[in-house]
């Protein structure tokens, strides 16, 4: 309840809360398990929450305290997502904190409103699939009304509806094994050792899908560098940048550091990579990774990407900018980002997106190699930004990406681009360029 209220009142993001508690409080695994979906799934859920309690309560959802009202999102969750939380003891449980951060009188108007949940399921609350698409699609799956019609527009409903649902799943834990230490083979025979069930990824061949519960901070695997959290769709940059070993390499947006440090296994962890943000606490943790991993070749600069490196003018073999978007293919993780974004928030970040790749293109060597990512499914984020940076700099020509693939997802190479979705590859939402400077 307290790590909602600091995402729902304050604004802080689901996954720093929790880590935030988690690092205080001394959980069981399954504990910490249950407490990670409970946050994460009000959160996720919390537009289709709203809904149904605001069906069953006599008092409207405004004049709610925050405290009142997260504990009957937290509850209604329970009742209505939850299989393995008996309707008692989420009801029982919810009255018992509505009596501690309420009035007299909370306690019984939580027990009411969540008895009627538990009796009739989200009742009305949600619309007619027939009647209104749009509110059928944005109140079953929690998604706010401009999205889902941005994307129907963009994909049409069938595959909209399908991108909302995978974006409610919950991600597989993946992780790249550290090959500069391990091989994919080896780590899955450590891991086991370890007590753990683990699987070969997907796609990438240096990818390990972990399927047990564990804080991995505990694992000797882990604190021995043998292995880094990334999702499958993110270790493709460093694919298609295809850095060899010995060359000089940018990394214009490194934190926290999954794709730099990918980098530099590649690269044998010979030659030099500049890893670069603008914050400086967010730099440390590029460091702290590198150094677990046990890479040398990573030099951080404190430096805002968005300003011209005139020092730097052609001095990278290839550069990387893998740009701040907005989020929206890897909604999966962090279900805040959801309500975070507003329509009008896309137009202040393409701009910081064409200033940033065309900073970052001034830093390439001739022959060298630019390569252009986001976590984001919006083509004027992707498709259309590369397509008016090379109308805008002919020094740089489209390079074919298909061969830097792995080979299933090929298939969905257009020209120089690629873009993944959460639906259709099991993987987050990702999108990935490779311009050549001639």
């Amino acid at each position: 309840m307290k790590i909602l209220y600091e995402i729902n009142e304050k604004g802080a993001y689901s996954n720093i809360a929790l880590n935030k508690y988690f690092s205080t409080e001394e959980l069981r695994d399954i504990d910490r398990a249950f407490a990670t979906e409970l946050v994460y799934g009000t959160v996720k859920w919390k537009l289709t929450l709203d809904r149904v309690i605001s069906a069953y309560s006599n008092i409207k959802m405004q004049k709610l305290s925050p405290w009142i009202l997260n504990i009957l999102r937290m509850g209604a969750y329970q009742l209505l997502y939850m299989n393995r939380v008996p309707p008692s003891a989420a009801c029982n449980e919810s009255v018992s904190l509505a009596g501690r951060y309420g009035h007299k009188a909370s306690a019984g108007f939580v027990n009411a409103v969540l008895r009627n949940i538990a009796r009739n399921g989200a009742g009305t609350a949600i619309p007619s699939k027939d009647a209104d698409m749009t509110g059928y699609l944005s109140v079953s799956y929690s998604y706010p009304k401009w999205l889902v019609e941005k994307y129907t527009g963009l994909f049409g409903s069938e595959f909209t509806e399908a991108l909302l649902a995978a974006g409610n799943g919950t991600p597989e834990l993946t992780v790249r094994a550290n090959t500069l230490k391990v091989s994919a083979a080896e780590l899955l025979e450590k891991l086991k050792n370890e007590g753990l069930e683990a699987e070969q990824g997907k796609y990438a061949d240096e990818a390990v899908v972990i399927k047990s519960t564990v804080s991995l901070a505990r694992l000797d695997s882990f604190r021995a560098g043998l292995f880094q959290v990334q999702d499958e769709s993110s270790m493709l940059p460093a694919r298609v940048l295809a850095p060899e070993p010995g060359e000089t390499v940018l990394d214009a947006c490194s934190a926290p550091g999954g794709k730099t440090t990918h980098l530099a296994q590649m690269m044998h962890n010979t030659g030099k990579i500049v890893a670069r943000d603008v914050f400086g606490h967010k730099l440390k943790l590029v460091e702290d990774n590198a150094a677990r991993l046990g890479i040398s070749i990573i030099h951080t600069e404190l430096y805002d990407a968005a300003l011209p490196d005139e020092e730097n003018g052609g001095a990278f073999d290839r550069v990387l900018l893998d740009a701040p978007c907005t989020g929206l293919g890897i909604i999966r993780r962090k279900p805040d980002i959801k309500w975070a974004r507003e329509t009008k928030d896309i137009n202040a970040i393409k701009e910081l997106q064409k200033k940033l790749l065309h900073n970052a293109a001034m830093t390439v060597k001739p022959g060298g190699v630019l390569v252009y990512s986001t976590c984001t499914v919006l083509p004027e984020e992707n498709e259309y930004m590369v397509k008016d940076f090379l109308s805008c700099h002919p020094e740089f020509a489209e390079d074919e990406i298909a061969p830097f693939l792995p080979a299933r997802l090929a298939q969905y190479a257009k020209g120089c681009m690629v873009q993944l979705f959460p639906n259709r590859d099991g993987i987050d939402g990702f999108f990935v360029a490779r311009m050549r400077k001639k």
